[in-house]
């Protein structure tokens, strides 16, 4: 704490808690979510570079699907080491530009992934509602520019959130009871009504939200239609599939968003969780998904194992 000349102080570094656990499960934490991150910075990996390597994955689908493992391997780095280090440490320390920094980058990735989502359901609802027509609308420059557009989008989410979040006074207590610096967490600490804010952030998180998820079912509304007049019982098989990975991942997504911010009331342990499992496990889950129920992807894999194999030779 820093004194001024007014005698206030003000906080220049937060204590990010984390959330209660035995003393003696601290190695076992440590090595838990060392393990998860590595798995999940691994496995996002893993789908870049078998995208990369298969001509075959040159499509739209995968484009996003590459920009989604970015995203996770991106969020995940944001936000796993510093709890790790707190394992170690019993806490850790951030500092004050390091805090808005992280809650920064976690909300401009969080609200880029929204978007993304939107965007890989209007890409599947033209391969499948409009297909004669798809190659010429989901072009190159298209993929490009709606994944410029979501980076954009978040960006000024993000900003305006940052922004709302750090013009208050923060000279009261500097411990943050939750795994990193979120706007909850960090809006209990300042030294003035956060009303207007609390207020601010349920309005522009709950409408950016259900915007992209009515959006999403819009989309899938139109999908199911489509695939119901399929023929082919093999062509509706495929489609429903590829729908189906694509909807799980939407709902690991969206359910911990939903507890988080937007609902009254808020039970920090509880919260906890809903952010571990929200920062750690979802990031993890979306390559393990898109790998078991995806044929494509799976004879990609094969094929980077093979080539892994037979490089050193």
């Amino acid at each position: 704490l820093l004194p001024t000349k007014k005698t206030i102080l003000w906080v220049y570094h937060f204590i990010i808690v984390g959330f209660p656990y035995p003393h003696d499960l601290q190695f076992l934490l440590f090595v838990f979510f060392l393990l998860i991150y590595l798995m999940t910075f691994l496995g996002n990996l893993l789908i870049l570079l078998a995208v990369a390597l298969e001509p075959q994955l040159h499509k739209p689908m995968y484009w996003f699907l590459c920009h989604l493992s970015f995203l996770d391997m991106t969020v995940s780095s944001v936000v796993v080491p510093k709890v790790v280090a707190g394992f170690l440490e019993g806490g850790s320390i951030i500092s004050f530009g390091g805090c808005v920094t992280q809650l920064f980058f976690f909300h401009f990735l969080g609200c880029t992934e929204c978007f993304l989502y939107t965007v890989m359901a209007y890409d599947r609802f033209l391969a499948i509602c409009k297909p004669l027509h798809y190659g010429n609308i989901m072009n190159h420059k298209v993929c490009l520019c709606l994944s410029l557009g979501t980076l954009f989008g978040g960006s000024v989410h993000s900003m305006i959130q940052t922004t709302l979040t750090f013009h208050l006074p923060y000279s009261c207590g500097n411990q943050v009871a939750y795994i990193f610096c979120d706007i909850p967490a960090v809006l209990k600490l300042a030294s003035t009504d956060t009303t207007l804010n609390e207020m601010a952030t349920f309005v522009d998180i709950g409408f950016l939200a259900m915007t992209c998820f009515l959006l999403i079912i819009t989309s899938y509304i139109y999908i199911i239609s489509a695939i119901l007049r399929i023929r082919n019982a093999d062509g509706r098989r495929r489609a429903f599939s590829t729908c189906a990975t694509h909807l799980t991942v939407v709902v690991t997504y969206y359910v911990p968003l939903v507890f988080i911010y937007l609902r009254p009331g808020s039970q920090d342990p509880l919260d906890g969780v809903v952010a571990v499992f929200y920062t750690t496990i979802t990031p993890l889950l979306n390559p393990i998904i898109y790998s078991l129920r995806n044929k494509e992807m799976k004879n990609a894999l094969r094929k980077l194992r093979l080539w892994c194999l037979l490089t050193p030779s």
